[in-house]
Parts: structure tokens; sequence; C-alpha cells
């Protein structure tokens, strides 16, 4: 196996899969490197340490931001398992960490069944490698940008029952299709698919009122990564991914006031630049 494969130091690119440019930053590898993680190369550092530094001129941590990102991301898993879900495809998954969605949903619903989904050829190199003995999860490369070829993947049928309910994340994802009318018609087709029962669980930049020329200069530099570019939405932008479903208590919140595990209450600063985060239902 490979050192990709091991999830080692990743200076050199050593079995890089193949049309990988590890000069070009990754925002999957970027998230890796705010969370902590070493499957990242020198581009994807350097490109997000200039992040580090935009986001603390909106009074940001990125990395705390990307903690609380994932925290919001497995206590929603952890919620729909609870409550009957069984069935959950994840798009955009990014580089394998801890508590992954398979870890938490098979915690909670014994025999839960992931299908994690990307087009990054490190991430799917690592998910392959790290997932190969768990029967009940799978990955596939997919584009978000075409969810009907993710929902009609074999592969992908032959492990989710559309029947049944089922849930789509979208976990810091769809603020990379920086094209507004994209976005919507993205989701629009997602929602097609989910059957009764089913869920809608995203995550997505939020501008609120921070300053403009600092945002720019985050959209700047994540033109230059692999995902080509990045967008902020507002609450209503955000509230008509869900039409026809059924929101979550307490609705669209910043992620670290989606039903905390705290005992005490997390403040919903809806002017201050962050992540929000939102599960649907879908009746």
């Amino acid at each position: 196996m490979d050192r990709l494969a091991k999830g080692g130091p990743m200076d050199e690119p050593v079995g890089m899969p193949a049309g990988i440019d590890p000069g070009i930053p990754s925002v999957a590898r970027m998230y890796d490197y705010y969370l902590g993680g070493k499957d990242n190369f020198p581009s994807d550092r350097a490109a997000a340490e200039e992040i580090i530094a935009i986001a603390r001129r909106m009074g940001n941590d990125a990395r705390q931001v990307a903690r609380e990102n994932r925290d919001f991301l497995g206590r929603a898993v952890r919620h729909l398992a609870e409550s009957g879900v069984r069935q959950f495809v994840d798009i955009g998954a990014g580089l394998p960490t801890q508590e992954n969605v398979h870890q938490v949903a098979q915690r909670y619903a014994p025999g839960a069944r992931v299908v994690y989904v990307d087009n990054d050829p490190v991430v799917l190199v690592h998910a392959r490698a790290i997932l190969a003995g768990d029967p009940g999860t799978i990955v596939v490369s997919g584009d978000l940008r075409d969810p009907y070829s993710i929902f009609d993947d074999p592969m992908v049928r032959d492990h989710i029952d559309f029947a049944q309910p089922f849930a789509v994340l979208l976990v810091a994802v769809l603020h990379f299709i920086p094209e507004d009318e994209v976005a919507s018609g993205v989701v629009a087709r997602i929602r097609e698919r989910l059957s009764p029962g089913s869920h809608l669980v995203l995550s997505h930049i939020y501008q609120g009122d921070g300053d403009e020329a600092v945002t720019r200069a985050g959209r700047r530099l994540y033109s230059t990564t692999t995902s080509g570019g990045i967008a902020s939405r507002n609450l209503p932008q955000i509230a008509s991914y869900f039409e026809g479903m059924s929101l979550l208590e307490p609705g669209i919140v910043p992620v670290q006031a989606w039903r905390p595990e705290t005992p005490w209450d997390v403040p919903v600063d809806l002017e201050r630049p962050g992540i929000l985060g939102v599960v649907g239902r879908m009746d």
C-alpha cells in the first residue's frame, strides 16, 4: 500500500493518483489541514494558512469553524440514526478523519449503510483503503453538479434502497458551486429523488455582516483551488433549498447552535460570518 493509502506524510507526491497536480490546492486537503490532519501538500497548507489569516480579519478562527462544522455533521447523523434513518449518502465527503459518518451512524444504528461520494482522486484513494473491510460502506467517484449520475450509479443503487428513507449530506460542499442558479438546480434535482421520510443535511458558508473586501479576498484565494470558486449565501437562498420540506428544529442556525450537546444554550448570531447548518425532512 502506498503512502497515500496509509495516510502518511504527503510532503512528496509518492503514489500520486493520475491527474493530480500537488501544486494546486485542494479544498478537501485544506479542510483536512484545518482539522489537524496530515493528508495535505505544501500548496494546501499555504492556501489554508492564507484563509486562516483572512478569517482572522473577520473575527473568526478557521480551524474552530471547521471543527464546529464537523461536530454539526456528527450531531445531525446521530439524530437521524436515532430517529430511524439507516441509509446515508455523503456527497463531497472529503478525507476520512475521526467520527466519520459511517462510524457515527453505525454506532447508533447498527447495520446502517453509507455511501461516500467525492471527485478528488486523493480522497478516493484514502477512503477506499481505509473502508475496504466495511461491508456497510462504499466509496464512489461522483460530481455534485450531476446528482442524477450519483443516484443512478449501479453501485449506489445496489447499496441504497431509494424507496426507503435515506439522508443526503451536503456538508460544507454546496458553497463550492459559486453559480447561484447551478447550486439551486443541483439541490432541486436532489429533492426530486428524496422519498418520504428522507432528509437533507446542509451546511453552508454565510457572510452575515462580514467585511465585503475581506470576503472578496477569500473568494479570490478559493478561485485558485481545485474547486474553482466559492460563494457565501444569505438566509433566503439557503431556505429556498428546502422548498417543500419541513425543517427540523432549530431551523437554520450557525452550525454550533444546531442541537448542541453542551448543557448551556449556544447563542444564535446571524450577523457574524460563519457556517450555517440545517436539516430538512421530506414529508
